[in-house]
């Protein structure tokens, strides 16, 4: 199991996120994860989908259900391409795209991103870096994260911040 502390500009609290993929068949796997507030002691969100890797394309599709504390009951469907610059796919461009719908399949919600990745293994012994900058389409924010080891610092132009700490 993936577990993590994160703290974001908007909440109140540090939560606790898990996560578990379950492989069950040939490039699928089912993912589901969730989330505490440690200030309410409640969960945040929780969700459970369905992704499909195809690795010859470098691309994945995902299909869930989710459930948060905001908007009650969502359906999620996703999608990631990324397309290698650099012969050992340090560098690559990747698009990501979400769309979010309410119980009665009306859209709430749609992300569409741009973002350049910049992988660097072994920046030190045993220190591994990831720098990606990004753009959000349809908020039309530019954003950055800055990626070491277990340490994920993610912010945007909006003053928007998150910290992520992987246990």
């Amino acid at each position: 199991m993936e577990t993590s502390l994160r703290c974001r500009s908007d909440a109140k609290a540090l939560c606790i996120h898990a996560k578990e993929k379950f492989p069950f068949q040939k490039n699928f796997l089912f993912q589901v994860h969730g989330e505490l507030n440690t200030y309410a002691g409640t969960p945040s969100h929780f969700s459970m989908l369905t992704r499909y890797f195809n690795p010859e394309f470098a691309s994945s599709l995902g299909i869930g259900v989710r459930h948060d504390r905001k908007e009650k009951l969502m359906y999620d469907i996703q999608a990631k391409k990324a397309f290698p610059i650099s012969p050992s796919a340090s560098l690559t461009l990747d698009t990501k795209g979400k769309w979010t719908f309410d119980k009665d399949f009306i859209e709430k919600r749609r992300k569409g991103k741009f973002e350049l990745t910049w992988r660097i293994f072994n920046f030190r012994e045993d220190q591994d870096i990831r720098l990606r900058v990004g753009y959000e389409m349809f908020e039309k924010v530019p954003y950055l994260q800055i990626r070491e080891n277990n340490w994920t610092l993610n912010a945007d132009a909006k003053g928007r911040w998150n910290l992520r700490y992987d246990l």
